[in-house]
């Protein structure tokens, strides 16, 4: 091997530490409790983030509506240089005898003008800002509830997520514990058909059962894997970090603190509250469509500096400044408008309509949701209890089995049948563990204490 090759394959090797050494550097380990993985999760998930910055919006929003009610002043100035002054032009005999008789074109403007001032606009009244100003308060509130609505379907996702990897512990060590087994088993079968004790059919069924247990392992890694990726995405973590999970399954905490003798309250439903807070900003559009109806009453006023002079020497003591003020009311009464104001407030009568209509619909959709979750649980927790039996009942099966086989009283076939009970035991226990774990999530969510 050439001293060059050699040299190249250090530094290849060098090169690759070096990536793994930063790869690795740039892991963080997060342990992370349910409670630790749902306060993340409202930290850094983007749809939270979108509802916060709604809620932003909105507030600079009512800013702009309280700005409308506010007086409006504003610094004016003009300058004007004529290259031709304008005139106008009087009658003969305007003035009477003994002016001239003909018409005279008279200019009444000087060359250089100057004009500076301050103008003032005070809305009196204008039912559709009034209107506007008291919604300000119920538009925050609409939301905020949506951030409320967006962190209890986030918190949905992130307990789910959660406890699926939590009882998928248990999945692997029930899987790594079977295919130990199959292991031994083969290696038994194996020697015994070496010895003429077993078929050769015997050691090939052996074979196929410990490769589908550890085609399940590798599938149910997967799964995991991916899992553990969803959860990263809904807390906002990045995907190269590692969670660890610190929150144990509790069988007994999962049973218990839960009410379930029905009395729920509609307004417990961030979503029930949000249609309600939607209802009544439609009433808040009636009103405001009503309130084009009525005259607006504004008061205005002005101050104003004028210099004329035919040279421009506006600023010098020479010249002359004129002042003029004023205050006056502006009265707008509207008269016909081509019939868009009466279909406006037809239209906002008809959404705050619907919107009753919705919140009647969801009245009745909870009633069968919180029934239908709370059904659900109960038979998932009934089921659980059932399947963890069952596995019990079936590891005692395979335990004699077993037993009768190594002493010669069972079959293969025998054996080979109870541990596919066992199988299918624990993995109907581990289905009925998150089916327990889901109902328990959907019925909380379902009567608003999630």
């Amino acid at each position: 091997m050439s001293t060059r090759f050699h040299s190249h394959r250090i530094f290849l090797i060098a090169a690759f530490a070096l990536a793994g050494s930063a790869f690795t550097q740039a892991q963080t380990i997060h342990a992370l409790t349910v409670q630790d993985a749902l306060e993340l999760a409202k930290k850094n998930n983007i749809q939270v983030k979108t509802a916060l910055t709604n809620l932003a919006v909105q507030e600079q929003t009512n800013k702009e509506l309280t700005a409308d009610a506010l007086p409006t002043i504003a610094a004016t100035g003009t300058s004007t240089n004529y290259f031709q002054i304008p005139v106008i032009v009087l009658a003969a005999n305007s003035f009477g005898p003994g002016f001239p008789p003909t018409s005279q074109a008279v200019s009444l403007n000087q060359k250089f003008n100057l004009t500076a001032g301050v103008t003032l606009n005070q809305k009196l009244f204008d039912g559709a800002v009034f209107v506007g100003l008291k919604a300000r308060s119920t538009a925050l509130d609409y939301y905020k509830k949506n951030i409320d609505l967006t962190i209890e379907n986030l918190a949905v996702n992130v307990y789910k997520t959660y406890y699926s990897l939590v009882i998928s512990k248990t999945q692997i060590e029930l899987l790594d514990a079977n295919i130990a087994r199959a292991e031994k088993f083969l290696h038994d079968t194996k020697v015994m058909n070496e010895n003429g004790f077993a078929e050769k059919l015997d050691v090939d069924k052996a074979v196929v059962q410990l490769a589908n247990l550890q085609t399940s392992r590798e599938n149910t890694q997967t799964n995991i894997t991916n899992g553990y990726l969803t959860l990263k995405f809904l807390i906002g973590l990045p995907a190269v970090d590692s969670v660890q999970l610190a929150t144990s399954f509790d069988e007994a905490q999962l049973k218990g603190g839960i009410p379930m003798d029905l009395q729920y309250k509609y307004e417990d439903r961030n979503d029930y509250q949000v249609l309600q807070i939607s209802r009544q900003l439609s009433e808040f559009d009636v009103k405001r469509y009503k309130a084009v109806y009525y005259p607006t009453l504004s008061l205005n006023g002005a101050y104003q500096k004028n210099a004329l002079n035919n040279t421009f020497d506006l600023f010098t003591n020479a010249s002359t400044w004129y002042s003029t003020s004023y205050v006056g009311l502006s009265l707008n009464v509207p008269i016909f408008s081509g019939f868009s104001k009466d279909a406006n407030l037809k239209k906002a009568r008809l959404q705050s309509t619907l919107l009753g209509d919705q919140l009647d619909n969801l009245k009745q959709n909870i009633d069968v949701e919180v029934r239908t979750a709370r059904n659900t649980f109960i038979n998932s927790i009934r089921n659980m209890d059932n399947q963890r039996d069952n596995t019990s009942l079936a590891e005692s099966v395979y335990n004699q089995t077993k037993k009768k086989y190594e002493s010669g009283l069972a079959s293969t076939t025998d054996l080979t049948n109870a541990q596919t009970d066992l199988i299918q035991a624990q993995t109907n226990f581990i289905n009925a563990l998150y089916n327990a774990v889901v109902a328990k999530v959907d019925y909380l969510k379902a009567i608003g204490k999630i």
